[in-house]
């Protein structure tokens, strides 16, 4: 996992390109005036999709990882606790290949709180749990770009 702020992101220059053509999409398009939906950046190979809903409480969420894609969660607008923790340390359930979906259950390890231009990156490895309700619900907008590992 790496958690910043996108007024960071040069420290970050040991990043493989493809996780880079991320950053550069986020510097060169207005993200927060697209409309919710999927748009491929280089085919199925990296694509970001826009989601906006409103957070909820954690007994109302769920643990989630992938196998064939890393995410960056980028926050366009709002604020939400995304908990973490290693799938090595969950219970892993039946991953769903078409979704590329690994369904997990365990205890939170850590949490970060993303706000505006804060990203976080979930390898494979990284078990996240999305749309945490900060201290009330909130309406948030975020990219998540998927990367193809």
């Amino acid at each position: 996992m790496i958690y910043s702020n996108i007024k960071n992101i040069e420290e970050y220059s040991f990043l493989p390109e493809n996780i880079k053509k991320c950053f550069e999409y986020i510097n060169k398009n207005d993200l927060a005036s697209l409309d919710k939906g999927s748009y491929e950046i280089d085919g199925k190979n990296l694509f970001v999709n826009i989601v906006e809903y409103e957070t909820k409480t954690e007994d109302k969420r769920f643990w989630e990882a992938h196998k064939n894609y890393l995410d960056i969660h980028f926050i366009l607008d709002g604020e939400e606790i995304i908990n973490i923790n290693f799938i090595k340390n969950m219970e892993q359930k039946q991953f769903v290949e078409k979704d590329d979906f690994l369904p997990l259950a365990g205890d939170v390890k850590t949490s970060v709180v993303l706000q505006k231009e804060d990203f976080l990156i979930c390898y494979p490895n990284d078990a996240h749990m999305t749309a945490v309700n900060v201290c009330k619900p909130t309406k948030v907008k975020k990219a998540i770009f998927k990367v193809k590992i």
